[in-house]
C-alpha cells in the first residue's frame, strides 16, 4: 500500500474541513439574499466599496467590521466579484476601500425586479423545513420497514405538499420559488427551444403553479391556449394576466384535460418511478384524444450527459439528494427515463440537453 505524503494528508484535511463545513457557504448565500446585498450592488452601479455596501445596506455599526468577512466568502466561491483599487480613492461615503465588490453572472440572478431572479429558490433551498430534513438523513438510512416515510415526513410529520397545505408562510416561498425558476426557465425555454411549440395549439401546464410558465408560454405563442393544472390550495385565488391562460384545480394522478400538449417542468423529479409512470400515462391519454397525435414536454434532469460539466453534474447529484430527502425520489439517468416512458405506453422520445442542468424531453405515443 502506497505511503501517503504529508502534502496529501494536508491536503485531505482542507477537504473534508471544507466539506463539513460547507453548510456556512449555503448560509452565507441565504444571508447575502435576506440583506438585499445583490440589490444593493445593483442600486450602486453594479459594484461598490465595503463602507459603500454597508452604508447602502444600513447595517447597525456594531456589524458593519463583519461584512467584509461574508463578502471575502462570497468572493471566494464566485458568487461576487471582488477587485483591489487604490486605497487612495475615496469613496461615496467619504471613507476608503481597497476591495470593490461586484456582480457576476451568478449574483445578478440573485436581482430583485430582474426576468429572473432566482432569490427566492435560494430562499426555499436554505429554508429552516429542508435544513432540519437534512439533519435526519443518518437516522433515515438506519430506519429499515417497508412503507419508510422520507426525512422531510421524519422531521416534520407530513410531506412539503402537507406543509404547503396549511402553513401559508411556506406555502408562499414554495409558490415564489416555483415562480422565479418558471420565468427563468421560460425565457430561456422560449429563446432556445421555440421549435418546441410548433404545431401546438393547446398546452396543459401539470403542476404548473401559479401559471407563470404557461403565461410566458402564451405571450411568446399566441397561437396556443394554455391551462394550468394543480392542487387547489396553489390554485385557489390565482388570477390569470393572459387571456389565454386558465386554471383548473386537480389531481394529475385521476385526471388531465385533454390538449395538444402536456408540459411537465420540474414534476416528475418529485415522484417514485411508479408514480411516474401513472401521471405520464394520464398524459398519455390527454394527448390521444385530439384529431392528432399530440406529445408531453419534459423539463428535467439528464443526469450524466456527455455535454454536462463537472459543475452541472456537482448540480444534478445534489438536486437528486434534495429530491431523496423531500419525497425519496430522484433525479434520472436517460436509462431510468427510458424504461418509465416504456411502461407508461410511449413509444420514442428526444432529449435536447440545452438548459443547463435541465434538459426538455419530447416524448411521443
Amino acid at each position: 500500500m502506497a505511503t501517503t505524503s504529508s502534502a496529501e494528508l494536508l491536503q485531505a484535511e482542507a477537504e473534508l474541513v471544507r466539506h463539513s463545513l460547507g453548510y456556512l457557504k449555503s448560509m452565507a448565500l441565504h444571508s447575502a439574499v435576506k440583506l438585499g446585498i445583490p440589490d444593493a450592488l445593483h442600486r450602486c452601479g453594479g459594484a461598490a466599496s465595503l463602507p459603500d455596501l454597508s452604508s447602502t445596506l444600513a447595517l447597525p455599526c456594531s456589524k458593519r467590521p463583519y461584512l467584509s468577512r461574508l463578502m471575502k466568502m462570497l468572493a471566494v466561491e464566485g458568487i461576487f466579484t471582488a477587485v483591489a483599487v487604490d486605497v487612495d480613492v475615496p469613496t461615496a461615503s467619504g471613507g476608503e476601500g481597497s476591495v470593490r465588490y461586484g456582480l457576476n453572472p451568478v449574483s445578478r440572478l440573485l436581482v430583485s425586479g430582474s426576468g429572473a431572479c432566482l432569490s427566492p429558490c435560494v430562499l426555499m433551498g436554505t429554508s429552516p423545513l429542508f435544513l432540519e430534513a437534512s439533519l435526519r438523513l443518518p437516522q433515515w438510512f438506519q430506519r429499515d420497514g417497508q412503507g419508510d416515510q422520507p426525512a422531510f415526513a421524519m422531521a416534520h410529520g407530513e410531506s412539503p405538499y402537507g406543509a404547503a397545505g396549511h402553513d401559508t408562510e411556506f406555502n408562499a416561498l414554495v409558490n415564489e420559488a416555483m415562480g422565479s425558476d418558471s420565468r427563468h426557465m421560460a425565457e430561456l425555454v422560449v429563446r432556445e427551444c421555440g421549435e418546441v411549440f410548433t404545431g401546438v395549439t393547446s398546452l396543459v401546464d401539470v403542476g404548473g403553479g401559479n401559471g407563470t410558465m404557461a403565461m410566458a408560454i402564451a405571450k411568446a405563442f399566441p397561437h396556443v391556449k394554455c391551462s394550468v393544472l394543480d392542487l387547489p390550495h396553489v390554485v385557489q385565488g390565482v388570477v390569470s394576466t393572459h387571456e389565454s391562460v386558465e386554471f383548473a384545480a386537480g389531481d394529475m394522478m385521476e385526471y388531465v384535460p385533454p390538449a395538444d400538449a402536456v408540459l411537465l417542468k420540474c414534476v416528475l423529479h418529485n415522484w417514485s418511478d411508479e408514480d411516474c409512470v401513472k401521471i405520464l400515462t394520464k398524459c398519455r391519454e390527454a394527448i390521444a384524444q385530439g384529431a392528432k397525435a399530440g406529445k408531453v414536454i419534459i423539463i428535467d434532469a439528464v443526469v450524466g450527459s456527455p455535454s454536462h460539466s463537472q459543475q452541472v453534474l456537482e448540480a444534478q447529484v445534489l438536486m437528486d439528494m434534495q429530491m431523496m430527502m423531500l419525497f425519496m425520489s430522484k433525479e434520472r439517468e436517460e436509462l431510468s427515463w427510458q424504461k418509465i416512458f416504456m411502461e407508461a405506453g410511449f413509444s420514442h422520445y428526444k432529449i435536447q440537453p440545452v438548459l443547463g442542468m435541465r434538459s426538455i424531453i419530447q416524448l411521443y405515443p
